[in-house]
Formats: structure tokens, sequence, C-alpha cells
């Protein structure tokens, strides 16, 4: 009676799980596209913006098109390159992805418009020779192909999650022009040459200073009896550090446009600061640990705070330095058109600003957290310690780097630092006699076959569990495989970026 009154129609369930199914592929697929697509919304934007500044001018197609393309520069530059600065805090637990992606779009923004500086010069740094490159319009298509290949590698790495410097790929994409239009004698190689070796040096001396804090808070504060005493007694003077280097390094990189200051000015402007926020870090510190237990997790929670304002620190002066990468030559391309002339340095428009800044807060929300994932938690285990010990070396290198006058990434500085903090770890596991001595006062007991103890102690961060030897490889040391996947994209960053210019210099010739 019930089959009767109640028949089922198999056919007609099958064909609605087929609907069902359609409609999870196309939400599926349509999820994917919303990114892509509001890129190409801002870009169509961008060259409308552009065009209310351009109407009626002769060649303002130029202009337009110029606009557009910076505009996409921007969007990879968002994308690719401010990972460095909010990764480790968002790998370390300091603060969700969408909080980094707020705070980084905020200062990012801020640094670009207040600070971003209002001269730029056209030929990135004095890398080729503008006289060299002959007339007016044959620099706009050099500044234009610098542009398009940097732009499309910074794509491309962002793609295979690679952090690059985009200082480099302009620097490439310029050179590229260069050489396309007016032989490689057009080309300084001393400056070229200062530039690679920066390759090497940045990387190794964020990684050396990031290295060196992080065994000074593991003999300090992480392997002490008493953690909290040990973190009142030091976390001030290290918070003190990091208040007098991003001083200094704001005053020097990111505020020029706000106020002349010399190296020191600015030297005594980060004395003060540490000063003024080493006796206000006291009263933060002790009042933050009251009732903490002794206890690594406490530590951790000590210095998140230090850590997200870093982030946002290191996002600012990113913004008030990085934006030139993607307006500079636009700008040129602006000034170059209006004027019918070559020029070193040109003044960069408002609205040229606008769209850098803007273009790089969009590509950082939409495109940034794949590259912030991986700067953050995939090359090697972070901390809020860890985290730290990155941000404070970023800045540190890159004010020492000012000081000699040495062309530096702050991408290489970045990632060099997780690097040093993840092998210092290595060797200090295996190595430490301060560790051994603590672990053994703790009653761990010692692995002899991997340097690994394991322990009922739920602080003890790799004591937690037993593990195999591939499982610790894992869990905390360098990833290999990313190791070598960034550093074959930094070197190939400036000869791919270069002979991508020279081909569309060379297509834009011909169709011009």
């Amino acid at each position: 009676m019930s089959e009767t009154s109640n028949p089922r129609k198999q056919t007609l369930d099958k064909d609605l799980d087929k609907l069902v199914y359609v409609e999870e592929a196309t939400t599926t697929v349509a999820r994917g596209l919303v990114a892509p697509g509001l890129a190409l919304l801002f870009l169509a934007l961008t060259a409308i913006f552009a065009a209310t500044y351009t109407f009626g001018e002769p060649r303002a197609v130029i202009i337009v098109a110029a606009a557009a393309i910076g505009a996409y520069m921007a969007l990879n530059i968002g994308a690719n390159d401010v990972a460095n600065n909010v990764g480790p805090a968002v790998g370390a637990k300091a603060m969700t992805l969408g909080g980094a992606l707020l705070i980084a779009a905020v200062f990012e923004s801020a640094g670009a418009l207040i600070a971003g500086g209002d001269v730029v010069s056209t030929i990135s740094k004095g890398i080729i020779d503008p006289a060299a490159v002959g007339t007016p319009e044959a620099f706009v298509r050099a500044m234009m192909a610098a542009l398009i290949s940097s732009a499309l590698w910074i794509n491309l790495a962002t793609w295979i999650g690679a952090p690059v410097s985009t200082t480099h790929s302009v620097v490439g994409g310029v050179m590229g022009a260069g050489i396309a239009a007016a032989g490689f004698s057009s080309v300084d190689w001393a400056t070229m040459s200062q530039i690679a070796a920066s390759w090497v040096i940045s990387p190794v001396v964020g990684g050396v200073i990031a290295a060196l804090f992080l065994a000074f808070i593991k003999t300090a504060i992480i392997y002490q009896d008493d953690k909290i005493a040990a973190a009142r007694r030091w976390l001030p003077l290290l918070i003190a550090i990091m208040a007098g280097t991003f001083s200094a390094y704001l005053t020097l990189k990111g505020l020029k446009k706000v106020f002349p200051v010399t190296g020191g000015g600015a030297a005594i402007i980060g004395l003060a600061f540490f000063a003024v926020t080493w006796f206000l870090a006291h009263l933060f510190v002790h009042a933050q640990s009251e009732g903490l237990e002794n206890r690594n997790q406490s530590l951790r929670s000590l210095f998140k705070v230090p850590l997200v304002i870093s982030a946002a620190l290191l996002s600012f002066a990113h913004g008030a330095n990085d934006v030139a990468n993607a307006v500079g030559p636009l700008a040129a391309i602006v000034f170059t058109v209006h004027e019918s002339t070559v020029n070193t340095t040109v003044a960069i428009p408002l609205w040229v600003m606008v769209i850098g800044a803007a273009g790089i807060s969009i590509g950082l929300v939409l495109f940034g957290p794949k590259l912030i994932r991986m700067v953050g938690e995939q090359i090697t285990k972070l901390n809020p310690m860890r985290a730290f010990c990155v941000a404070l070396s970023a800045a540190i290198t890159v004010i020492i780097a000012s000081g000699f006058g040495l062309p530096i990434s702050s991408t290489h500085t970045a990632v060099g630092a997780i690097f040093g903090v993840g092998f210092f770890r290595e060797w200090y596991t295996a190595h430490s006699k301060r560790r051994r001595a603590y672990l053994e006062r703790k009653g761990v007991r010692l692995k002899a076959d991997n340097g690994i103890q394991s322990s009922d102690d739920d602080d003890l961060e790799v004591e937690q569990q037993k593990t195999s030897r591939e499982e610790v490889a894992r869990r905390k040391l360098v990833r290999r495989a990313h190791v070598r996947t960034i550093v074959a994209a930094w070197v190939t960053t400036v000869p791919a970026a270069a002979i991508l210019s020279a081909v569309i210099f060379l297509v834009l010739d011909l169709i011009a």
C-alpha cells in the first residue's frame, strides 16, 4: 500500500542529484573567478580614472594604457611582496589571516600616500642612461616594456608560490628594455653588480641577525627556570630595540617626504624612541605577565602585541618605499608624454600615487593569502618569538645596508631571516648544551639517535610527542623544497624580467 501511495521516481532522483552536482561544480568554479574578475574591474576603473585626468590631451591613450599596466603591477606587488611583512605574524598565530590583510592594507596605503615620496628616479636608480635610449617615444616604450615584463614575472612567481623582489623585477625590466633599445653600453654595469651582490648579502645578513636574536631569546628567556622573571628583564629591551630600529628606519626610508632628516638625526630619533619605549615596555610587560604560568605558552602571549605592531610598521615602510616600483615607470611615462622630453627625475602626480596605493592593497586582499601562508607557515614552523626575530632582523638589515649605501631587497631579507631562524633551530636542537641541561633538569629522557626528547611536560614544544625522524623533519625543520624553489626564483628574477622586457620592447617597437 505504501509503495503505491508514495511511488519512488528513481530516474527523477538521479536527475536531481546531477543538477545538485552541477550546481556545486558551478559554484566552485565561480568562486575561483571572483578574484580575477574583481582585479579586471579594478584595471578598468583605473583606466577610466586616468582618462578623467588626461581627457582632451594629445596621446592620452598612451597614458591611460600605462595607468592600467601600472595598476596591474601594483596588484602583483600586493599579491607577492606584502606577504613578507605579515606572513610571519600569521604563521606564528599572533593574528588571523583576515586581521593581517586588514592591517597590511591600511598601513600599506598609508605609507604610500603619506610617505611615498614625490620624486622618483625614472630609470630605477641609474640602471640605464635615458639619453642613450633615443627619442622620448622610445623611452616611453622602454618604460612600458619594463612595467609589463616585471608585472608578468611577479604574477608567475606568485602563481608558483615564490616570494621575489619586486625591485629586482623592475630593475631587470628596465635593463632588458634598455639593452633592446640602445645596446649593452646603455646599462650601468657597476650598479647592476651591486644589485647582484645584494642577492647574497640580503638573505645572509637577515638570516644571521635573526638567528642571533633567537639565540639570545632561547638563552636568556626560554631555557631559564623562571621564564616570567626572565621575560620581565629582557623583553622590554627587545621591544625598545624594535622601537628604536623602526623609528630610525621609517625616518630614513619612509618619512623623507614629510620632513628631511640626515643619518645623524635619524639616529637621535631612534635613540629617543628606544629610551621612552624601554621605560613603557617595562610597565607593559609587568602588567601583561601578572598571573601567567611559568610556561613557553605564556612567553608567546607576551610577544604577540609587539609582533603585530612590527608587522604594521613593516607594512607602512613597505608602502612608502615599494609603491615607486609600480608608479615610478608610470610617472616617467606621464612626464615624458606631457613634456615630450626625458628627465632623470620626475614628480609623481597624486592620482598616480593613488593608483599605486589602491592597487597594492587590492592585490593583497585578492591574491595575497597564498603567499602569506607560504611565508608564514610552509618554510619553517614559527611562533611569536621566532617571528619577532624575523621582523626585527628585516628592519635592522635595511638600516645597516642603507648606512653602507648597498641596494638591498626587503623580500630577500625577510625570507632570509626565516631561513636563518629555521636553520638555527636545527643546529640548536642538536648541539645546545644549555638546552640539554635544562631538559635534564625537567626530567626529560634524551634519545641519542635523533637528538629529540620526549616528556610528559606539555609545554616543551618538541617533546610533546614521541615522533619518528621523518615527522620531526616535517614539523620543525626548514623545508628544503621551498628553499630551492625560492632561491631559484631569486636568481632568475633579473635575467627573466630582462629577457621578457626586451622581447616586449621589440614588439612595441614593431607596432609603433
